[in-house]
């Protein structure tokens, strides 16, 4: 009876204390068995690892959302689900992370987060083969499998033991040498020793629990920033608009007593915090009379807007429709990404969608680590 008490206790101060520490967090070992879970996944159900008993190999891959790693390696999981689905291999992922430890400029290559309801949105869109599951409220079975970084990929064998842990092959971007997976799935299924059974992982640390006081830190630091709101013409509106900068530059134009300006506005101070490490800027643009200017400076401040932020004080609003975007009706809000140049590859009238124009940024700002030439695949908006 004391030793079923002592369990339980353990087991209820498990689950109270914030899991941790990359440093505290051991891989599972070759010839381990793999853990249980009971997950929820992007259908509305919950899964557990005996659900796939029927598979002769099981392969659970630790991947999420906002890693550019992870996202790198989506098609080449899509591709090694499908080559090996009728050779009685199954693949089930796991989103390891803690959505609410997810700085926000750590989101600086993606639309989504790691929340739930974002891999619902990121699974369809990208058309998942695969059950895709959810371990960011416990985090306990990622703690179990010991994740050190999205991608992590366990395969098991027909006996559910560890037969290779660590990256799916040798190359995030670059050429692929070596495809440590798939080498060790023909080897599983032939009867053959696996080749390599461990390497090295590379990508995003997982965001354990406890790295929710980080992100916390950053929003309140970003908050101490000094907020400002100068004038601006017809000619500085016309030089905002040939953006001869090296950024990707979103401009808003809004007005205190438009709606859904003031609703849209927190949505520009957190693309400015994932982005902003990166070629981007926001710059905002008031149609208050110039006469309110401390009216609109003191609703920037409240909302922690520290972009670059103007005023017009030009008496005639045309002036400012034409030299921003001809385009443009007049009606506000009204936004616009303008590529250095001054190509237009994003405009729109009225409440914007966020995750639109986050997939227009990352779209032309590149996904991943490496290079990418700037307008590739990006049009001018019509």
């Amino acid at each position: 009876m004391k030793r079923c008490c002592t369990f339980l206790f353990l087991g209820v101060f498990l689950l109270a204390s914030p899991i941790s520490r990359a440093a505290d967090v051991t891989t599972l070992e070759i010839g381990a068995a793999a853990p249980d879970f009971n997950l929820p996944g992007i259908d509305g159900k919950n899964h557990t690892l005996h659900e796939y008993d029927q598979a002769k190999i099981l392969v659970i891959l630790f991947t999420c959302n906002h890693c550019p790693t992870a996202q790198a390696y989506e098609e080449r999981v899509l591709q090694l689900d499908a080559d090996y689905k009728n050779k009685g291999v199954k693949l089930v992922a796991i989103n390891p992370n803690d959505p609410n430890a997810v700085r926000l400029d750590e989101l600086g290559y993606t639309e989504y987060s790691d929340s739930l309801d974002e891999m619902k949105l990121r699974a369809a869109e990208h058309h998942f083969t695969f059950p895709y599951l959810y371990d960011g409220k416990t985090q306990s079975v990622s703690l179990a499998y010991g994740v050190q970084a999205t991608p992590h990929i366990y395969i098991f064998d027909s006996q559910r033991k560890l037969r290779y842990v660590g990256a799916i092959d040798d190359s995030e971007v670059k050429e692929v040498h070596q495809k440590y997976a798939r080498e060790a799935l023909d080897a599983l299924l032939a009867g053959k020793p696996v080749p390599t059974e461990k390497t090295h992982v590379f990508g995003c640390s997982t965001k354990w629990i406890d790295k929710t006081d980080s992100a916390k830190t950053a929003i309140a630091k970003w908050d101490q920033e000094p907020v400002s709101l100068a004038e601006v013409d017809a000619a500085g509106v016309k030089k905002i608009a040939a953006n001869q900068s090296e950024n990707l530059r979103l401009v808003n134009i809004w007005a205190t007593w438009c709606g859904p300006c003031v609703e849209e506005i927190p949505d520009l101070v957190a693309m400015k915090r994932m982005y902003g490490k990166r070629d981007f800027e926001v710059v905002t643009i008031s149609m208050d009379e110039i006469e309110d200017k401390a009216k609109a400076l003191k609703f920037l401040q409240n909302l922690h807007v520290a972009e670059t932020n103007y005023i017009f004080n030009g008496e005639q609003k045309d002036a400012l429709v034409n030299a921003l975007d001809p385009k443009w009706e007049g009606p506000v809000p009204h936004t616009m990404l303008i590529a250095p140049g001054g190509t237009v590859i994003y405009r729109h009238t009225g409440r914007f969608d966020a995750v639109e124009v986050k997939k227009a940024i990352v779209s032309y700002i590149g996904r991943t680590y490496a290079p990418q030439p700037k307008l590739e695949g990006v049009k001018a908006a019509k």
